[in-house]
């Protein structure tokens, strides 16, 4: 049975502040991702149309209407959330675009660049969030002429946007509603080597007879960039809740595009949690589980990692009366590490939010907290 966001869970999420949107105050990622859609307007001087709808959305319109199988295992409610049967929070900002094909109003050569904030289940670490920025690149041309040439071209264009100078490369990676799709890597300026940045193909000439734009007519190229990642590369920041950071020092940095200058880190405080989960539990799952019970606290974790997994099984009798874990479960070993970046925690308020990311995760028969 599928399981729907709850009132508050959604209030939190509809409240979390979109950093691409010039209405709710500036942004380095405004900054980027103008720079992006200029770059790519002028590869062919395309007419821009920037795209911003609210992020409930239709299922069907976030997964049929791109060519998502109904048994595609993206639909489950591990990986999306559901708001009812019909409605959900949009997965990626790509959800926008057919119903705005199916609205165009036959214009040659026009670029839509649809920003915003998806939802998604995730893990906790430095560079992961639940709620990642997205910017779609959508090129629409009234030519009958293979556009696939162009992909690469597109592509490099972005990267060269996001990173000047720097060293790209595109390898296969097919897409639902694209033929011929490509996967952007850029090589990490830091030295950590190829890192994704995008992904690109040609539009499915299905999608497009779909929106009433005849593929013996029509042709396009989409595009999607993970945003939040690109602004940490151009930038240089360690951790993707420095992006959100409502410390002076960090916040000044965030209003234009130079070079991260890091502030002083605060210690981290370390828990290893000795946990019974189910058998297929990852760390997307366990993330989700930790954000949906902390809310806001949510905030002073760096990561959240799953260490091991030992089934119930090849548990000996005496662990399994201990953890309270029954056939199908497995004992886990969970390191969350607790790093606030803007203040230092107490050791009380360690142990409260250590008991909380327990209490979320654990699901045996017998519980050991810290606080107690």
């Amino acid at each position: 049975m599928t399981s729907y966001l709850t009132p508050d869970a959604l209030r939190i999420a509809l409240d979390l502040r979109d950093l691409t949107d010039p209405a709710a105050g500036p942004h380095a990622m405004q900054s980027l991702t103008d720079g992006i859609v200029q770059a790519s307007a002028q590869l062919r001087d395309s007419q821009v149309r920037q795209v911003r709808h609210s992020p409930l959305v239709a299922v069907s319109a976030n997964y049929d209407a791109l060519g998502y199988g109904i048994a595609d295992i993206t639909r489950n409610e591990r990986y999306s959330r559901y708001v009812s049967p019909t409605v959900m929070l949009r997965s990626h900002t790509s959800a926008m675009l057919p119903p705005l094909l199916a609205t165009h109003d036959g214009a040659d050569n026009v670029l839509y660049a649809a920003a915003g904030l998806a939802y998604r289940r995730d893990s906790i670490d430095r560079t992961h969030t639940g709620e990642p920025h997205q910017l779609d690149l959508w090129w629409l041309t009234r030519s009958s002429e293979p556009v696939d040439g162009e992909l690469a071209e597109r592509l490099g264009v972005l990267a060269q946007a996001v990173l000047p100078d720097c060293r790209w490369r595109v390898t296969p990676s097919p897409h639902s509603y694209t033929a011929g799709g490509l996967q952007l890597d850029v090589l990490d300026p830091a030295g950590g080597g190829w890192l994704e940045l995008a992904e690109g193909g040609v539009i499915a000439p299905w999608l497009l007879d779909a929106a009433g734009l005849p593929s013996a007519h029509w042709s396009g190229i989409a595009a999607g960039v993970g945003l939040d990642r690109a602004l940490m590369l151009r930038k240089g920041i360690p951790d993707i809740r420095l992006l959100r950071s409502g410390d002076a020092r960090v916040a000044r940095q965030m209003m234009n595009l130079s070079p991260y200058q890091q502030v002083s880190l605060l210690p981290e405080i370390r828990r290893d949690l000795s946990v019974v989960v189910p058998w297929d539990t990852d760390e997307e799952l366990l993330g989700d589980q930790v954000r949906s019970a902390l809310g806001e606290r949510v905030a002073d974790l760096e990561s959240v990692h799953l260490l091991s997994k030992t089934s119930y099984d090849d548990l000996p009798a005496g662990a399994r009366r201990r953890l309270g874990i029954r056939l199908g479960q497995a004992n886990a070993l969970v390191r969350v590490t607790l790093r606030p970046i803007e203040r230092t925690l107490t050791s009380a308020e360690a142990n409260d939010l250590r008991d909380a990311v327990y209490l979320a995760i654990h699901r045996g028969d017998v519980v050991e907290m810290a606080s107690r």
